[in-house]
């Protein structure tokens, strides 16, 4: 998953304009006049310790130098854009949304280049001034960058910024409200309505009679509405009781209605004044901390318009004020309200989109949700509540690929990634799949339409092999994704875009402070293969799967190349990041890391079971070689303490573990989906799988509200640090039912506490992640600044999380299902109606100890017991 957090000033003019990540180091000294030295590496969100290669006070630039000196944690290879940039997927809205700072156009053969192309996939309208789906980074003396800072004048402090941990956030995509508690846009922070990544508003604040409404409530009655209840006193009235309540229903859509009760015995004569404005500013800039001055409106027949930027909004009322002034952005009312009477307006907020581009929209009227809404009954209330909330969130990201609006898929998070990042997107399906295969199927088709594709997909052939390649394909022995193929563009650009075949594109992730950054792409690539394999096992039509099947085989022949190569002095025949080019990983192999061959691992098994069903080549390969990684990573992966040993979060090199204890070991409890309703074996034996899952629930790991990203033991540890110690809910759902399927229910129920407490006090919606502080009797927990509410991972992982306990796994191709639930029935009585399997109904029940009975199921399948 993506890294949270709002972008950051990169480390060359003009002036930083965010905040700097946690242990940057002050700005380098003003560089001379001449060409600009090599820009230096975010590893991932600022700059690293030292100043830049080439400017006053550094030494000499030596390759490879840790952390982050060498491709791609260091300066980039010429042409390459750094590994943040989003592609098809890349957050919709001109300038997308943060973090990750600038995106720009990718170079041939870079993932985010997406089909082999030289530029970002447009699934949005152009950027003023830019090509359709990228930004251009401002660049002092260029139009619309600030002044240039004068040499030597010191930087200025970085901007604050803006938080959403504690603002009421309505959200349906394309569209996006924010505000405080009290209900007034105020321009400050995240503040205004958004569309496709414009704020379209930036400030709505009512007066009645000159004063604003003393703040009662705020609060969300759905993920795209919100409530907001005040009161004013009435001049002059000498009752203490407040004589008129202020009402206002508000829809992420843009739409708000304002109404004013009078409960007292007397006519209530005041004005309504609504003051209004906007900057009309990105969401990238905003969430950088820039703020542009508001807009001149304009008065049209029932509002204001304004118009700056390339572009325009407005913000209509019914019924239409009774003046309005241009100049201060007021609309007002003279009202008259009698004892007992209401008075209403309905205003709409709505952003001129260009004509051109093709925005994603969002799930448009009538068409139904990608999933069952299911009902459950447990003893612990608290599930349902969860799960009905976290599907709530989940429609309100919904979005429809401009492509095929038909597809249906999950935006990212709110405020912060509001597009698709294919891995948060796959994960999201792949966690819902209980509910249907639809929303896996519309995921899948358009990750697929955004894989790099440099030519027909060859066999897939495991490591080693040398696959039969179709005609006209390339030569036998050049597998997708690796060197030596066909090269259908030509030039540099075709041997790019050959190197990078079969990669999904994905932004740059933040490794924490342990492990350096890596891509998205290398997790996206290997969950498609698993997606698809499992949503078959759920009821995916044949014809769907067999659709998809050429963007399985690309996907495993990128995972073929990333292996590393006997002869290197990487990790060998381990598998890296996909983020790079095959010949830099070549060269230089970076890290392995634990999570990745865990994916890897479980890619390469479920892609065989794909191939053998469908008469492709290549299953007993891929099997073959997931044994000798399992074997290899046995024996290198493993470290031997006190406690007994644990896996190695990372890789270097033989014999050079990276001993950093990190959440995401979890993974290593996923092995996936097989036949017949059982797992595949997992990269640890069975000693090492009991020391891990005690581990797990030791104070270093649980902090009584989840798993710490990093344990509390590390010098590095930040109970804030999005990989340094918050808590992810995905992680410890995942281990959750990772732990049940492994037979270690008690730590599984210990986890499974923690979220369900953590989630009352963020009434029944996680958030991304919270604090990583350890859980104080009577205090709840501390949210993160920069976390996404509502996110597509840890709303879905919430479903998994109960669903799971179920322990329902079919296997539809070969007409069975078996049901293996927990035993100890951590819910206590449990049942489920409204699943999907096949894509007819199908209900369980579980009671009290542990004892499934399937209450109804299509007839074509054989039920099994665990």
């Amino acid at each position: 998953m993506t890294d949270p957090r709002p972008p950051h000033a990169a480390p060359q003019p003009p002036p930083p304009t965010g905040p700097r990540a946690q242990g940057d180091t002050p700005a380098p000294p003003a560089r001379p006049a001449g060409p600009p030295p090599p820009r230096q590496a975010t590893p991932p969100y600022g700059t690293p310790a030292g100043p830049v290669p080439g400017t006053p006070g550094a030494g000499p630039a030596v390759p490879g130098a840790p952390p982050y000196g060498t491709p791609p944690y260091g300066t980039p290879a010429p042409g390459t854009p750094p590994y943040g940039t989003p592609a098809g997927g890349a957050p919709y809205g001109p300038g997308g949304t943060p973090p990750y700072g600038t995106a720009v156009r990718a170079a041939p053969g870079h993932p985010a280049a997406g089909r082999g192309g030289p530029a970002p996939r447009a699934d949005h309208p152009p950027a003023p001034g830019g090509a359709p789906g990228a930004r251009s980074e401002q660049v002092a003396g260029a139009p619309g960058a600030g002044p240039a800072r004068p040499a030597g004048q010191a930087p200025q402090p970085p901007r604050p910024q803006p938080s959403a941990a504690h603002d009421v956030l309505c959200v349906n995509a394309p569209g996006m409200a924010a505000s405080g508690p009290d209900g007034q846009l105020r321009g400050q922070g995240l503040h205004g309505f958004f569309r496709h990544g414009v704020r379209a508003l930036a400030r709505m604040e009512l007066r009645l009679g000159g004063v604003e409404p003393l703040p009662l409530q705020g609060t969300l009655t759905s993920a795209a509405a919100a409530r907001f209840v005040g009161s004013v006193r009435v001049p002059g009235d000498l009752d203490p009781d407040p004589a008129l309540t202020v009402e206002r229903l508000r829809h992420a859509d843009g739409a708000e209605t304002v109404t004013v009760r009078n409960t007292g015995a007397r006519p209530a004569r005041l004005p309504l004044e609504i003051a209004l404005g906007t900057d009309l500013g990105l969401l990238t800039d905003i969430a950088a901390g820039r703020r542009s001055a508001d807009l001149p409106g304009q008065v049209q027949s029932s509002g204001l318009r304004w118009v700056g930027q390339g572009r325009a909004a407005t913000v209509s009322a019914r019924p239409s004020p009774h003046a309005v002034l241009a100049g201060a952005g007021v609309l007002r009312w003279d009202l008259e309200i009698q004892p007992g009477a209401r008075w209403s307006v309905d205003l709409r907020a709505e952003l001129e989109t260009p004509s051109t581009g093709r925005p994603p929209t969002g799930r448009g009227p009538g068409v139904p949700l990608p999933w069952s809404e299911p009902e459950i009954r447990a003893d612990d209330p608290r599930a349902a509540r969860l799960v009905a909330r976290a599907l709530d969130s989940l429609g309100g990201l919904l979005l429809a690929d401009p492509d095929r609006p038909t597809d249906l898929y999950t935006a990212s998070g709110a405020p912060w990634r509001f597009g698709l990042t294919a891995a948060d997107a796959l994960w999201a399906a792949r966690m819902t799949l209980p509910l249907g295969t639809r929303l896996a199927a519309g995921t899948l088709r358009a990750v697929a339409r955004r894989q790099h594709q440099a030519g027909p997909p060859a066999a897939a052939a495991a490591p080693g092999d040398a696959p039969s390649a179709p005609e006209g394909s390339g030569p036998a022995g050049a597998a997708p994704g690796a060197p030596g193929g066909a090269n259908p563009s030509g030039g540099e650009a075709g041997t790019a875009a050959q190197a990078m075949d079969g990669v999904v594109p994905g932004p740059l992730r933040h490794g924490g402070p342990e492990l350096p950054a890596s891509c998205t792409a290398t997790e996206a690539t290997l969950l498609f293969v698993t997606v698809l394999a499992e949503a078959w096992r759920w009821g995916m039509p044949r014809a769907e799967v067999a659709e998809l099947l050429p963007a399985v085989e690309r996907a495993l022949g990128a995972l073929r190349a990333a292996v590393v190569a006997e002869g290197s002095d990487g990790p060998v025949g381990f598998v890296t990041d996909f983020g790079r080019p095959a010949e830099e990983r070549a060269a230089r192999p970076g890290s392995a890391r634990c999570e990745v061959q865990a994916q890897a691992h479980r890619a390469a098994l479920q892609g065989a079971d794909l191939l053998d069903a469908f008469d492709r080549p290549g299953a007993a390969q891929w099997r073959a070689w997931a044994a000798e990684l399992r074997e290899r990573f046995r024996e290198q992966f493993w470290i031997d303490d006190l406690s007994g040993g644990r896996p190695a979060a990372a890789l270097l090199a033989p014999d050079r573990p990276v001993p950093a204890v990190a959440s995401t070991l979890v993974h290593l409890f996923d092995p996936g989906l097989a036949a017949e309703g059982e797992l595949h074996e997992g990269l640890l034996d069975r000693e090492q799988t009991r020391l891990l899952a005690q581990r797990l629930v030791t104070p270093e790991f649980d902090c009584g509200w989840g798993l710490r990203t990093l344990s509390a033991k590390s010098p590095r540890f930040n109970p804030l640090g999005h990989r340094s110690g918050a808590v992810r809910v995905q992680e410890t759902a995942l281990a959750v039912g990772g732990l049940v399927d492994a037979g270690f229910e008690r730590e599984a129920e210990i986890l499974l506490e923690g979220l369900l407490e953590a989630s009352v006090h963020f009434e029944g919606r996680l958030p991304e992640m919270y604090a990583g502080e350890q859980k104080v009797a009577d205090c709840p927990p501390v949210p993160h600044p920069a976390a996404c509410r509502p996110a597509a991972v840890s709303a879905a992982a919430a479903v998994h999380l109960v669903l799971s306990l179920a322990g329902v796994r079919p296997d539809v191709p070969s007409g069975r299902v078996a049901t293996r639930p927990a035993s100890t029935a951590p819910l206590g009585a449990l049942e489920l109606t409204g699943l999907r399997v096949a894509g007819e109904p199908f209900s369980v029940r579980v009671s009290r100890i542990g004892v499934a009975v399937v209450e109804e199921a299509p007839s074509f399948l054989q039920l099994a017991a665990g």
